[in-house]
C-alpha cells in the first residue's frame, strides 16, 4: 500500500456541527430522536495532539481487513507510542508504508491475505511517523 502524499498543515479553525444524542441503527429502522446533545467539533474529536498530527491520503488495498480502502484520508498522530498491533505509518529501508505493526514477531503486516507479512531484517532501518487514529472514507462522489 503506497500513500499518495502527506500534508502536516495545523488545525486552526473550529467547525461545529449539531451531535444528536441517539445512535443511528445501521440495522432495522428506529424512532429517531429529535434530541440534540450539543455541537460536535470535529477537530476537537479527531485531533487530540495538533502539533503532531498529519494526514495522508492511501493508495491500494493492502489495509482493507483493517477498514482502510484506497483513496481513504488517514490522521496519524506522531504522539503516541506505537504499540503491537497499531496500524502505522513506517518507512522501511526507505519505503513508506502503512501496515500493522507487529512487535512480537518482528514484522509489519498487511491485513488483505494477498500481501504476505514483511519481515524487520536485522540491520534494517524502521522509523515509525506514526499511529493512524482515524481514517475518513468519502461516501458520496458527487457534489451536493
Amino acid at each position: 500500500m503506497a500513500l499518495l502524499s502527506i500534508s502536516r498543515r495545523e488545525v486552526a479553525t473550529a467547525v461545529r456541527a449539531p451531535l444528536f444524542l441517539s445512535r443511528v441503527s445501521a440495522g432495522f429502522p428506529s424512532p429517531a430522536d429529535d434530541y440534540i446533545d450539543r455541537g460536535l467539533d470535529l477537530n476537537e474529536y479527531l485531533i487530540s495532539h495538533p502539533a503532531a498530527t498529519f494526514f495522508t491520503v492511501v493508495s491500494g488495498e493492502s489495509m482493507e481487513g483493517e477498514g482502510i480502502f484506497d483513496g481513504d484520508i488517514l490522521i496519524v498522530n506522531r504522539a503516541l507510542e506505537p504499540m503491537d498491533g497499531d496500524v502505522v505509518i513506517a518507512v522501511l529501508n526507505g519505503e513508506l508504508s502503512c501496515k500493522l505493526l507487529d512487535t512480537r514477531n518482528q514484522r509489519l503486516l498487511a491485513s488483505h491475505p494477498e500481501y504476505p507479512p514483511v519481515p524487520v531484517d536485522d540491520g534494517a532501518e524502521l522509523v515509525i511517523e506514526g499511529v493512524v487514529s482515524f481514517s475518513i472514507r468519502r461516501h458520496r462522489d458527487r457534489p451536493g
